[in-house]
């Protein structure tokens, strides 16, 4: 159905003959430059340092975060599982009218 376009690259026609060489005229003096002077070396970064409050705040941040991607992961999981059980439920349902009106 889809197919993808290739495309062809053209033959040449012709004999292809190499660019023409074009020699500049003009003079041009070549000044010489200056020695390049040294970078000045960038001042360090600092550190991080973390404080007793610092850390603390961070390990209960990382808690809260643990626990609520696990709460979401849970409610996820018990959704399906209640789905399952009513689709299996309402399939026993179906099945069991099904087969009591074959009966009549």
């Amino acid at each position: 159905m889809l197919r993808p376009k290739i495309p062809t690259m053209p033959a040449p026609t012709g004999l292809v003959s190499p660019p023409a060489v074009i020699e500049p005229t003009t003079v041009v003096q070549h000044h010489p430059t200056p020695a390049p002077v040294p970078a000045a070396q960038a001042p360090s970064r600092p550190t991080v340092q973390l404080t007793p409050g610092a850390v603390l705040a961070l390990v209960g941040g990382g808690t809260a975060v643990v626990l609520v991607v696990g709460a979401v992961l849970v409610s996820m999981l018990l959704a399906v599982a209640v789905t399952g059980a009513s689709v299996a439920v309402c399939a026993l349902v179906i099945r069991s009218l099904i087969t009591s009106q074959h009966r009549r």
